[in-house]
Order: C-alpha cells, then structure tokens, then sequence
C-alpha cells in the first residue's frame, strides 16, 4: 500500500489522529495509510470503525479507539492502545474539535463555551501531554495541532471557537520550544473554509457561504484532503526544520 520513493513514504511509522471519524480527520488518515502508515483513530464517533475498515480495504492497518479527548485517562488509553498494538508512536495529528452554533458573546450560553473549551483546547493539551510523554522515551516525533484561521483572525458569532483556536496556536507554540532539542517537532496547521460536516450549516446558508467564499480569493472552500495533504507534509523528513510554526492553508483568506 505505501508508495515507495515517495518523499512522503512513513512506512513502519505509527500514527494517532485524533477526530479521525470523518472530514478532514478521516481524509487524513486515509491519506497516512496510503503512504504506509499504521493508523490509530481516536473519535467519540463510532464511525472511525468504519475510516479502519476503508484503510483495511486498501491493504492497510488501522485501529480505532473510543476516545474522548475531554478524559485524561481515555487519551492516555489511546496512546497505549498505539504503542501495544503497533509498537510505538512516531507521528500525531491532534484535530478533535467542535464548532458551536453561531451566537454573539453576551448571548454564548456558558456550558457551550465549556464545551468547546474542553474539546478544542484541553483536548490538544491532553493529546500532546500523553504524546510527549511517549516520544520523550523513544527518540522523538511529529506533532501537528489542528488549530484555524479562527486562530488568527476573528469573525462574528464564534468567540469561544475563536478563543479556544487562539490558544491551541499559544499552546503548540509553547510545546514546541520546550520539546524541539529532544527531537520532537510540533507545528499548528491553520484551515481556512472547508467543506466538511461540520460546516455544513455555513455552506447551508447562502449569506454566510458567499461571505466566506467571496473573502477567499481562489473562490472556493478546501476539500479535507487538501488539508490532509499539509499535515503529512508536516510530518515528514521534508519539513524537518518546521518547528514552532503556524501553517496556513486558507485560499487566501487571511492575505487581505
């Protein structure tokens, strides 16, 4: 299944991704399979059982853990359940998020804003503190932190989102310092619009889509796998002295 000679050949790698279910999560290990990879998802969403057996179907090898990012001790089960299965843990792609229903600040309800706290921001720190801790014992890794372009800028109705983005950038950027002479690489990858599920009420609605389209100077949303093909770049030999950094991949958007 790998393609060999290829700059992003990660055969005898192993790999967690975090939110792997579906979007730009699912497109993403897929893509890691088919360049060698063993895969290990983990989702609150049972259909990561279903991105394995894709990942199965094209000879590769993946393994799908029940995780949710919010519990310390369930992350800390999904790096265990890498290393006993495949023997190790080389790469991580820490994208488990959520995206609250539009609402203005003084109109945020609290435990939305919790919620999204908890997923997008403690979710990344609980992913990289169990992550580390392992690659700290074996000689280092990747680490890429799906953060977005709302980590950067701000748009109206998603403060907390805005929020939580702005401190996954802080926080990767920290880790990054801390960890980078010990041989462990971890970057923040910036999306801009993408046509996922979980966006699928802004491209639902004609006001937001055009304003989000018509602000994207290519004129058109991401598909996932133009994402997922950043992150393994990221993740290779090829982006060895990226370090520290935020990677944007917005269309445009944010050159304004």
């Amino acid at each position: 299944m790998a393609q060999n000679g290829s700059s992003f050949n990660f055969t005898d790698k192993v790999a967690i991704v975090t939110g792997g279910s579906t979007g730009i999560g699912c497109a993403t290990s897929l893509l890691f399979a088919r360049y060698g990879t063993k895969v290990v998802i983990g989702d609150v969403n049972p259909e990561g059982r279903e991105t394995v057996k894709m990942i199965e179907r094209e000879g590769g090898a993946a393994l799908f853990v029940e995780t949710d990012v919010r519990n310390a001790q369930q992350v800390e089960n999904l790096i265990v359940a890498a290393v006993e299965t495949y023997g190790g843990l080389h790469i991580a792609f820490n994208n488990a998020g959520v995206l609250p229903a539009a609402a203005l600040l003084a109109d945020l309800d609290e435990a939305a804003f919790d919620q999204v706290v908890a997923v997008d921001l403690k979710g990344v720190f609980l992913a990289m503190k169990y992550e580390i801790q392992h690659m700290l014992k074996t000689g280092g890794g990747a680490i890429v932190n799906n953060a977005s372009i709302a980590g950067m800028i701000a748009e109206q109705g998603i403060s907390a989102y805005v929020a939580a983005k702005h401190a996954v950038i802080g926080l990767s950027k920290a880790a990054a310092i801390e960890y980078a002479s010990q041989g462990i690489r971890i970057n923040a990858l910036a999306p801009g619009l993408v046509e996922t599920r979980m966006t699928k009420h802004w491209f639902a609605d004609d006001k937001i889509r055009a304003n989000l389209v018509g602000n994207t100077p290519n004129g058109r949303a991401a598909q996932p796998e133009e994402i997922a093909e950043m992150v393994l770049f990221l993740c290779s030999d090829l982006a060895s002295f990226a370090v520290g950094q935020v990677f944007v991949v917005d269309g445009g958007y944010t050159a304004h």
